[in-house]
């Protein structure tokens, strides 16, 4: 059973609530949190699973992208490569500007990132559980406001106290303006291309740019440019809610290095035989070995990524489905915490056996030749270490009988 009871503020604009729940309605939740963890469980191993066919075709197909690709001159285009997989790098161009209508910001370059941050009400909480004597639990959270500046709307509906913190909707949202086409010697680059393209850094707005701003602004509240952002409000040095502050990116042009696959004068993903598309995009003049390598260490390190996080939600599975241990025994708090100690430690290392256990079917799976290799030197590996310690044991034992006759 819940009961709930709450307090008024207790210090300056926060709200602090209390909330108790029975041992019977404990055990009742822990009952649901062994449902989630059997699916997370379930879950992981079919994640940590997939993740191995992931790793595998995209390791191939970028063996395969690296043995295929052909290096080309971005200055004029040759027919007879054709649907093959090219490597070309050069400066790019652009027929035009870049330009943010609303504020009337004009620049050169291939992408205006417009972020716009507002001045508004954030809730925080904070909460604290202590086990009763009998099962039972307390928990007491404290909600704290304070005003921040955020670049999306923070819903003020969903606070748990809204009154005097409603938040006023946000009018202007962070935009990214860029160019249709760009150029790259005798080649056309589209979107898909253009979007891979990194490199933006700070564009800051000076005061000469001012009087274009406030002229394209259709907005009533007071604009400035401050620290080479737009502001709108009344005092920069004590903003009010609503309050704006608005900032650029720019992505310069520049030289990139590309491999796709040649389609005529453009650009398209590759389509490998292991099953992945190639469509990679560097700054810089990077030669295809250097990308390919990139691209394989990019893929190592993401399928650990995923191993380490498949695991910690293993156990995390686990740690749900042995919930109830530690509720019932939390009749007696002291034994309630020993007991998620326990299974704590058990969850671990189910999790480790269950993680790894999958990973090594998976291995089998996908890498049967690779797996049996591993399999078969550690078998002899075994043989070598078992057969030095029985010579061993042999050269000992016949030493020993002598050893008595010596004078």
């Amino acid at each position: 059973m819940l009961a709930l009871l709450v307090s008024g503020e207790t210090m300056s604009d926060s709200f602090r609530e209390v909330t108790s729940v029975s041992w019977f309605g404990r055990i009742k939740r822990a009952v649901g949190g062994v449902i989630f963890g059997l699916l997370l469980i379930v879950l992981m191993v079919i994640g940590l699973f997939w993740n191995e066919g992931r790793a595998v075709q995209t390791a191939r197909s970028l063996a395969e992208g690296a043995g295929a690709v052909v290096s080309i001159d971005a200055g004029s285009v040759d027919a007879a490569n054709d649907s093959k997989l090219v490597h070309v790098s050069g400066p790019v161009t652009a027929d035009s500007g870049l330009s943010d209508p609303d504020f009337g910001i004009a620049a050169q370059g291939l992408r205006l990132s417009r972020d716009v941050e507002m001045y508004q009400w954030k809730e925080e909480s904070k909460s604290e559980t202590t086990k009763k004597l009998g099962g039972g639990e307390e928990t007491v959270t404290t909600y704290s406001y304070s005003k921040v500046w955020d670049d999306s709307q923070i819903d003020s509906s969903d606070f748990k106290k809204p009154d005097g913190h409603q938040n006023p909707p946000m009018a202007i949202h962070s935009r990214t303006f860029q160019i249709p086409e760009g150029k790259l010697g005798a080649f056309t680059l589209d979107t898909p291309v253009l979007d891979r393209i990194e490199g933006d850094k700070d564009y800051s707005l000076s005061a000469n740019q001012s009087a274009a701003i406030k002229a394209a602004y259709t907005g009533t509240r007071p604009l400035g440019i401050v620290d080479g952002k737009i502001y709108l409000g009344a005092d920069t040095t004590a903003p009010a809610l609503g309050d704006y502050r608005i900032g650029y990116e720019l992505a310069p042009l520049g030289v990139v290095s590309i491999v796709a696959r040649q389609a005529g004068s453009r650009f398209e993903p590759y389509q490998t035989l292991a099953g992945d598309e190639l469509l990679m995009v560097d700054p810089g003049t990077v030669p295809a070995d250097k990308m390919f390598a990139e691209a394989v260490s990019e893929n190592t390190l993401i399928t650990w990524l995923l191993r380490a996080a498949g695991l910690l939600l293993l156990t995390i599975g686990f740690a749900l489905f042995l919930s109830p241990i530690g509720v019932i025994l939390d009749v007696i708090p002291f034994l309630g915490s020993m007991a998620r100690m326990g299974t704590g430690i058990i969850a671990f290392f189910l999790a480790i056996l269950v993680g790894t256990t999958t990973i090594a079917i998976a291995w089998f799976w996908y890498r049967p030749v690779l797996a049996v290799g591993i399999l078969a030197a550690g078998v002899v590996a075994a043989a070598v270490v078992y057969y030095l310690g029985r010579s061993r044991k042999a050269a000992a034992a016949a030493v020993v009988p002598g050893t008595g006759n010596a004078t």
